[in-house]
């Protein structure tokens, strides 16, 4: 598959799921911008960059840059805080989608999320996929808010699970 059509499966998916939970998604008119999709959610209107996130291993690799053709070979950029408001990431190898909020993840090239528990027991720091699911993010009143709430020095999601957010926990990728 080509990186384009990669993008319109992760873009399709994503707005799926979202719709699915009972957000309303809006499109941009025009193409080259910096957010694919636009969520409304509560009162906030969120900026989407949606991304395919492959599974590698034990871990959902989102990529936090956009990647262009130059003449001097192709060019990496990331996203600057003003942007976007936040990540999209579709898992093609779990079928499942991810809500990455911007400012947990500012100026990041990568976030690894997680989906079996470190081999030497590592809390601290760890990314779990489980929490940053769709229906753990945006699938219950104040999840997203709260996400943002555990932010304290480090990009770091801690403390108790989201209801309903357990079944993902543990999910080894297809082989």
């Amino acid at each position: 598959m080509t990186t384009d059509q990669k993008g319109a499966i992760a873009e399709l998916s994503v707005a799926l799921a979202a719709v699915r939970l009972g957000v309303h998604v809006y499109r941009p008119l025009d193409e080259g911008g910096r957010s694919d999709l636009i969520f409304e959610i509560g009162e906030r209107l969120w900026r989407v960059q949606c991304k395919w996130a492959p599974g590698e291993g034990q871990v959902v690799v989102v990529r936090c840059y956009s990647t262009r053709r130059a003449r001097d070979g192709l060019r990496r950029r990331i996203y600057d805080p003003g942007e976007i408001d936040a990540f999209a990431a579709y898992c093609p190898e779990l079928d499942r989608c991810y809500f990455l909020p911007y400012e947990l993840f500012e100026s990041r090239t990568q976030v690894l999320l997680r989906l079996v528990d470190t081999r030497n027991n590592q809390k601290r720091g760890v990314n779990w996929a489980w929490e940053f699911e769709f229906g753990a993010t945006l699938g219950r009143p104040g999840a997203i808010a709260q996400l943002g709430e555990r932010r304290h020095g480090m990009a770091e999601v801690t403390g108790s699970s989201p209801v309903g957010s357990i079944e993902g926990r543990g999910l080894p990728l297809p082989a």
